[in-house]
């Protein structure tokens, strides 16, 4: 009998590879201590976190952690079971009036997490003779979603509403067009063009869908996104998004107008077949939610935080994304270089995320830093610090300016 699991050699090669070359593992870095929504311990060495997405930082947002613990004590501690056999418990109805009221949408769906909300929205919409046009950058849910449908999926060059143009102008496909973007991407953290996005769509009489998982939270008036921040949330037809970043929680959902968006409960088995949000992580949702409709000033200093960050670093020489927002990419030169930095980086008290190639644009090596709304002047200056020994390190081949 063959291995079944032999296909998964190499990949176990290249693992041990990076263990070797890293000293510990960057992908399963264990956190031995949370000690607030900007630091933790990690290998006993207590570290500003740079890599967490909680851009609010409101994980441990006071009035969430009392509404948790009172629908903990109340409820329990989870669902066992999916809404469409156990029932919906009164507070998964309350969050999904409240999101559907925070886009300005008739209705809204709760999924388990954002990437079922990709993933079941996706699989249950797009048919047969349908065509599913994304953005190339689009994160690996929106992919799979469009995997498990049965529609036609073509790739559009990263936001370049003129490629988008010239494709959904050759379809020639009986069915509906849907076009899928991201309000900020999750690996270079640039803005979607949604307006120009929007124009091209509209024009085609296709359906637009916008992600903001990164960008819900983080602008828009009201906390509601880029789509809202372009002024053309109307224009859009669903609207996904994840609590896990800056709602600092878990789950996703969907918002839309379409009154056939409560079929979907009947149709999405990412919704279907999955056991529904735990009773507390509803309650902090919606606690966290209503604290970023109603306080700007953290999107004030989470922008603020974000400019010193990569004003900070690109003085230094790095080579950033194309734009200033709460996800800033920092290339490295080669995978290497990618790993040693981001140990040096470690064992100095900051942690990033190592974002390695396939999962990045263009096959880079990125350190993928997400600022947050509370981190401190002090550990600012911290990380810039650390990241200035970087590039001052004789050794360091990257891109460090002379």
């Amino acid at each position: 009998m063959k291995d079944l699991l032999a296909k998964f050699t190499a990949v176990g090669r290249q693992h041990a590879e990076l263990l070797a070359q890293v000293g510990s593992d960057p992908l399963g870095v264990r956190v031995d201590r949370v000690i607030g929504p900007t630091e933790a311990e990690i290998e006993g060495r207590r570290c500003v976190l740079l890599g967490s997405n909680n851009y609010l930082g409101l994980t441990f947002e006071p009035t969430a952690l009392e509404g948790a613990h009172a629908a903990l004590d109340a409820a329990g501690t989870g669902t066992t079971g999916s809404r469409v056999a156990n029932g919906s418990y009164s507070l998964h109805q309350d969050l999904e009036r409240q999101l559907a009221a925070f886009f300005g949408r008739r209705h809204a769906l709760l999924f388990s997490t954002g990437y079922q909300a990709n993933v079941g929205m996706l699989s249950a919409i797009a048919g047969r003779d349908d065509t599913v046009l994304i953005d190339s950058d689009c994160h690996a849910s929106i992919y799979d979603g469009c995997k498990l449908s049965d529609a036609t999926v073509q790739r559009f060059r990263h936001n370049d509403p003129e490629n988008l143009d010239r494709r959904l102008a050759r379809l020639q496909a009986p069915g509906n067009a849907l076009v899928v973007i991201e309000g900020i991407y999750s690996m270079l953290g640039d803005r979607a063009p949604v307006r120009e996005i929007a124009e091209v769509t509209r024009r085609h009489g296709a359906y637009l869908m916008v992600d903001e998982a990164h960008s819900l939270g983080v602008t828009g008036p009201g906390a509601r996104g880029v789509a809202a921040e372009a002024g053309v949330a109307d224009k859009v037809d669903f609207i996904v998004g994840t609590f896990s970043k800056s709602v600092g929680t878990i789950g996703g959902f969907c918002a839309a107008d379409h009154d056939a968006l409560e079929a979907i409960r009947l149709s999405a088995r990412a919704y279907l077949f999955t056991a529904s949000l735990p009773p507390a992580v509803v309650a902090s949702a919606r606690c966290t939610l209503e604290r970023m409709r109603t306080d700007p000033g953290l999107r004030d200093r989470l922008w603020a935080n974000a400019e010193i960050v990569y004003d900070g670093l690109a003085r230094m020489g790095f080579e950033l994304g194309p734009e200033k927002t709460p996800v800033i990419a920092v290339r490295m030169p080669d995978t290497q270089t990618g790993l040693t930095t981001w140990r040096d980086l470690l064992d100095d008290g900051v942690y990033v995320n190592l974002a390695l190639p396939p999962a990045t644009p263009n096959g880079n090596c990125l350190l993928r830093c997400s600022v947050c709304a509370a981190h401190s002047a002090d550990q600012l200056d911290h990380v810039l610090a650390a990241f200035a020994r970087v590039a001052d390190a004789p050794d360091w081949r990257g891109t460090a300016a002379e």
